[in-house]
């Protein structure tokens, strides 16, 4: 059963983190090692800010975090950290955040849903296209070598997917943080050894 409330809201709350979200993303960073201080790091449809907190932290202040939604975020006190409204398939936004970030990402995160509409075959085909959005932003902003963290919804287009991604990477990880609702159909992806870089 949906439950917003659960312990990891209520613990987001009383920590000062925008959304539960931030536990995942701390919790990938223990089981993985995503981060290492200092990373320049990308995070995609970043609204509230929760990922773009914990991101922060573990780069610490010697590294750079952009995080970029639709949405207008709220500003958050990092010297370290920049905000961005617009598409990361712009781009013109994607110039935009290479330049913040002083060249291409260590490290590019992707939390993006898109809003369920009730019919599974259309909310596969926007999960997966954002998916897909994310891969090729990898491909332009993240350096030879880099990262890539996706939370991929199983549905009947996963496995092409995650065959996409393996053509990119030299290892993908497939994982699911405790932090992840009951019931959620969600995974993430952890892609490291991008090979395949788009100019």
């Amino acid at each position: 059963m949906y439950e917003r409330k659960d312990r990891f809201y209520k613990k987001a709350k009383h920590e000062g983190y925008r959304s539960r979200a931030a536990y995942k993303l701390l919790e990938l960073h223990r089981e993985l090692r995503i981060f290492k201080p200092g990373d320049r790091v990308i995070d995609l449809g970043s609204w509230p800010g929760g990922w773009v907190q914990a991101a922060a932290s573990l780069v610490g202040n010697t590294g750079r975090v952009v995080g970029i939604d639709l949405v207008v975020l709220d500003p958050l006190p990092f010297p370290h950290v920049t905000l961005v409204q617009g598409d990361a398939a712009d781009p013109e936004q994607k110039g935009k955040i290479l330049a913040l970030l002083g060249g291409r990402s260590d490290v590019l995160l992707s939390d993006m849903a898109s809003k369920l509409s009730g019919i599974r075959e259309t909310d596969d085909a926007r999960a997966m296209e954002l998916c897909r959005t994310a891969l090729a932003c990898a491909l332009q902003l993240v350096r030879p070598g880099g990262v890539l963290l996706l939370k991929v919804f199983m549905g009947s287009e996963y496995k092409a997917l995650l065959a996409e991604i393996r053509a990119a990477f030299t290892t993908v990880k497939v994982t699911r943080p405790e932090a992840t609702r009951k019931g959620s159909a969600e995974t993430y992806v952890f892609a490291t050894g991008l090979r395949k870089v788009l100019s």
